[in-house]
């Protein structure tokens, strides 16, 4: 069907005759008279009775304008639509985190520049935020250390060390620090396959040929952190996200060697939405006004 045809249709219906239509539609009415006989030619129906200089909507008529009354009512809805979402008066912002310490303040500050957008937060193992961020499940990440990919455009908003942490307890809980080599066969609480602390842990271990003794696997800090508190054994954990727990002491890691870096992420095909490019602004902005304070 000629949408073209149909919209001049809807127009003269509406407005009772060709002139006014014409005048609606910006058009010659000449141009709009050519447009509804195609349409009735086409169909090899009649959709108006012309009486003189005016017209009349015969039976199959008054059905269609019916019809294309809600099409161009649904039409505008979604022009509106659309609009509210360029404006971010609407929407929905998803969201993939490996955690909630570094994301929740960027999207606190995204949520106060726009109140009417809905922010819907994954938490997973930074494979799983990868995976939905280049699969669509999510339109921008907050991750650890993201490995290089020409489909992802990555920004640096903090850097941590990983600490050791252990029961208040626990022999090492007065130390300053210690040296990966003391984890030699030390048993050991981590992260599930899949986790940046986990990668970068063990990364360091096997360059320094340390063995610890991986007593437990877990999917969720908070489980490791419940299971290291219980004595089951030493835990591994980004220094900022470490929080406050009287049961657990934490111990960095001498040399620096353990550090972890997080990014905002988002996909290169998709920079340029709106959602997306305002949430890089607000990361931008973010770390604009933190080298501010620290300068």
């Amino acid at each position: 069907m000629d949408y073209i045809q149909l919209r001049a249709f809807h127009a003269v219906a509406s407005e009772g005759g060709f002139t006014r239509a014409a005048e609606r539609m910006h058009v010659t009415q000449p141009t709009l008279s050519a447009q509804v006989k195609s349409l009735e030619e086409r169909y090899g129906v009649a959709l108006f009775d012309r009486l003189g200089r005016g017209v009349a909507l015969t039976a199959l008529g008054r059905q269609l304008l019916e019809l294309t009354r809600r099409l161009f009512l649904m039409e505008e809805e979604a022009q509106e639509l659309l609009a509210r979402a360029h404006d971010l008066s609407t929407g929905q912002l998803r969201v993939s985190a490996d955690g909630p310490y570094h994301a929740l303040p960027l999207l606190a500050a995204f949520a106060a520049r726009y109140p009417a957008v809905h922010i819907s937060l994954a938490i997973g193992n930074s494979g799983e935020v990868v995976d939905a961020l280049k699969h669509y499940r999510a339109d921008v990440a907050v991750v650890a250390d993201i490995e290089a990919d020409d489909r992802i455009e990555a920004v640096l908003c903090a850097e941590s060390r990983l600490v050791i942490f252990v029961p208040r307890g626990h022999p090492w809980a007065a130390r300053r620090e210690m040296r990966l080599a003391e984890l030699e066969a030390e048993p050991m609480i981590l992260r599930e396959r899949g986790s940046m602390t986990r990668e970068l842990f063990e990364r360091a271990t096997r360059k320094a040929k340390v063995q610890p003794r991986v007593v437990m696997e877990i999917e969720s800090r908070e489980a490791v952190r419940e299971a290291v508190a219980a004595g089951l054994g030493v835990g591994v954990v980004s220094e900022a996200e470490f929080g406050h727990d009287e049961r657990l002491v934490a111990i960095p890691v001498a040399g620096g060697i353990l550090v972890t870096r997080e990014y905002a992420a988002w996909l290169r095909e998709r920079r340029n939405l709106r959602i997306v490019a305002a949430f890089a602004a607000v990361v931008r902005a973010a770390l604009k006004r933190d080298r501010s304070r620290s300068a």
